[in-house]
């Protein structure tokens, strides 16, 4: 029986080493859709910063109904809370990449804006050394979405770049991209919702 278990836990770590490899080696093709969609996020940012008044009042409503609805929650609550909704944002940009990139790009240009937006209105109520307190909820999080961002770009201009534009090979560029999403977007997008559900619910 204990063999059994062994055998069994040893598969599953072959499983799981050899989707990683092959998810880190899929990552090296998007590492400029990656880097693109960092620059463009970082861009953007700075834009919601310098200039944070555009759609105020509909990202200024965004902020109450999250605050809303994390209202009371502990800090397992607000981890599940947090990491859904980031899996949400990275699957969208990843599955709906495939319309030519457009839901990726706005999902970037969407969450640096209000990035930006939010620091630019944080720092001018509580100072500069408030982004010491932001900073962590990023370090996970906003790699984790950059990388959903380039796959779907990637996705997106499958047309344009690959070699090989049949429905075949258009398969195998989905199934890796899910592959790197399951293997490597996830587990960061845990680690994310786990610091900030924590520093949160401490911190506020």
């Amino acid at each position: 029986m204990k063999l059994k278990k062994r055998t069994s836990w040893d598969n599953l770590n072959k499983f799981v080493y050899r989707n990683f490899k092959l998810s880190l080696d899929y990552l090296k093709k998007t590492k400029n859709y990656f880097w693109f969609s960092l620059i463009l996020f970082f861009c953007v940012g700075i834009l919601g910063y310098l200039f944070p008044v555009f759609f105020e009042e509909q990202i200024l409503k965004m902020i109450a109904e999250l605050i809303e609805k994390t209202e009371g929650l502990d800090v397992l609550e607000l981890t599940k809370f947090i990491f859904i909704n980031n899996l949400k944002s990275g699957f969208f940009a990843v599955i709906f990449g495939v319309f030519l990139g457009i839901v990726p790009l706005v999902v970037g240009i969407m969450n640096g804006y209000v990035l930006g937006f939010v620091a630019s209105k944080t720092i001018s109520i509580e100072g500069i050394l408030v982004l010491w307190r932001l900073l962590p909820h990023g370090i996970f999080e906003i790699p984790a979405i950059m990388i959903s961002i380039g796959l779907g770009l990637r996705l997106g201009l499958f047309l344009f770049i690959s070699k090989n534009k049949n429905w075949k090979e258009f398969k195998k560029w989905v199934s890796d991209s899910f592959r790197v999403f399951v293997f490597i977007v996830v587990p960061l997008l845990v680690l994310a919702s786990i610091i900030e559900g924590v520093l949160i619910s401490f911190l506020g």
